[in-house]
């Protein structure tokens, strides 16, 4: 093994044992004080809105995944290249490790609420890699021939050996480290709380009615496993409900604070509501359907008293994010919820336990916070909530929209009856008709199913009479107000993608 080749081994090594060593420390002091965490928060924060809305399109649900990982190889080539350089220069070591601990600490001390031992992971784990790649750089060094062109059997076996075991010792710190401290931080998770909560009485939604699910369709109500999660969470926020608080205030006549007691002894609602992701490209699946258990957010508002011009409701989550919703929206009589429960349970912590909002007709970057912890009345003209300096307009009603479920695009079917079904939402508007054109033909109506209320999607069913050949499918929607849907396209921002959407379908 040449001794480039085991400096950079030593680099990453030294790297995986300060990643480790930070996520242990972290147990301690949080885990967004982690260093990956923390320079991975700063870069969802930071991130271009074309930048996030591509990395959405490609991963999904998974983008956060995608973006830990992404960050972890570029630290990992990072400290390769260090590890190289090293051999030249112990200060270029000490600098490139002073670098990162640089970046740690201010990635950390940034964060919302941070005070300063969030900066102790990183320092400890710049100290650590800073040993480790010393020691692994001085085992490699020892590893080399003992004269110029001498024989493999001239080769230090003692350095040899000792580097390989401080690799394998780096490996295991690293593994341990960071395995280690990712269970004992879930070890303090609020799961237990959450299995602790005995959801109050309800007044109960309208059920479900016989048809509103039509076969080849995505499920009429979604699943919490199933259901979309976009945020900008990278861990997800573990709030004590014991310890929560929502505060509402700013141009209010009436303060209030209310802890997590005196919000289950509220009136509440279960209410069927669709939740759409405004980043849904046009056919996508960031939207689903759930039972929500909350309280009225009106009600709260009304003791809360808001001032004539108060026409911006800021809410915020436990981790800094933020969201404006209309105030004569959240008043005007829908059922917008602070809700505690999902499809007959505590909300997951991913979905925003103890506390979130849902608000149907929105979408959910102007309306959805998760970990709600406080609601701040104020003016658009005052403030610019977390996505609108992002350039993502500040009001987001959700737009008329509709989608084929079956056939799938490039699905291939038999000469005959072809049954073409999928859905179509138009939230806190309803939707009046969906229509299905085959290639360039004309528009014909399809069969909408029963729904609970025009707080949630529909779906609809078309028997198409299939002839052989390759034809596209289009749909589109028209809601209750009359306007259908444009068929001119639209990316997600700034407001919301447009267009029809199509597949491509073989008949044989």
């Amino acid at each position: 093994m040449k001794l480039s080749l085991r400096a950079a081994l030593a680099g990453v090594a030294a790297a995986g044992v300060a990643l480790g060593v930070a996520e242990l420390v972290a147990v301690f002091t949080g885990p967004l004080s982690s260093p990956l965490f923390a320079v991975g928060g700063v870069v969802v924060n930071n991130v271009p809105a074309p930048v996030k809305d591509a990395g959405i399109a490609i991963f999904g649900t998974h983008d956060k995944t995608a973006l830990i990982t992404g960050t972890a190889i570029l630290l990992a080539v990072y400290a390769a290249l260090l590890g190289v350089l090293a051999l030249r220069s112990r200060t270029v070591a000490a600098t490139g490790i002073a670098l990162f601990a640089v970046i740690g600490v201010v990635a950390a001390l940034t964060r919302n609420d941070a005070g300063l031992l969030a900066a102790l992971p990183t320092l400890v784990s710049a100290g650590a890699a800073f040993f480790a790649l010393r020691y692994l750089l001085g085992a490699a060094v020892s590893a080399e021939p003992a004269a110029v062109g001498a024989s493999p059997s001239a080769y230090r076996e003692d350095g040899r050996r000792r580097f390989l075991i401080g690799l394998g010792t780096a490996a295991g710190i690293a593994a341990v480290g960071g395995v280690g401290g990712r269970l004992l931080t879930s070890r303090r998770a609020v799961t237990s709380a959450r299995n602790a909560v005995v959801l109050p009485a309800a007044s109960a939604a309208a059920p479900v009615p016989a048809g509103a699910q039509v076969a080849g369709a995505t499920p009429y109500v979604t699943s919490n496993k199933n259901f979309y999660r976009i945020d900008t969470a990278l861990y997800l926020p573990q709030v004590d409900p014991s310890t929560w608080e929502l505060r509402i205030h700013g141009m209010v006549r009436n303060p209030i604070t209310i802890t997590w007691e005196q919000l289950l002894q509220r009136p509440m609602v279960q209410r069927y509501i669709t939740l759409a992701c405004v980043s849904n490209e046009v056919g996508g699946d960031l939207i689903g359907n759930a039972l929500w258990l909350g309280t009225p957010i009106k009600d709260l508002l009304d003791e809360a008293q808001p001032l004539p011009d108060a026409d911006q409701v800021v809410q915020r989550s436990s981790d800094g994010w933020n969201c404006g919703t209309p105030t004569a929206v959240l008043r005007d009589g829908r059922d917008a919820l602070l809700a505690v429960g999902m499809n007959g349970e505590p909300l997951p912590v991913r979905h925003g336990f103890p506390v979130r909002m849902v608000v149907p007709g929105l979408y959910g970057y102007v309306s959805a916070c998760k970990w709600i912890t406080e609601i701040e009345l104020t003016r658009f003209s005052d403030f610019d909530a977390y996505w609108v300096p992002r350039g993502w307009s500040a009001l987001g009603p959700i737009k008329t929209e509709s989608r084929i479920d079956t056939p799938r695009d490039g699905a291939e079917r038999k000469a005959g009856p072809v049954t073409v079904a999928g859905v179509a939402w138009a939230q806190h508007r309803g939707i009046t008709k969906v229509e299905v054109q085959v290639d360039d033909g004309p528009w014909a109506a399809a069969t909408l199913a029963p729904v609970v209320s025009v707080d949630t999607w529909v779906q609809w069913s078309y028997s198409w009479p299939a002839t052989a050949g390759e034809h596209t499918l289009r749909v589109r929607a028209t809601d209750k107000d009359g306007q259908t849907q444009t068929s001119t396209p639209a990316p997600p921002a700034p407001d919301g993608a447009t267009g029809w959407h199509s597949v491509q379908v073989t008949v044989g």
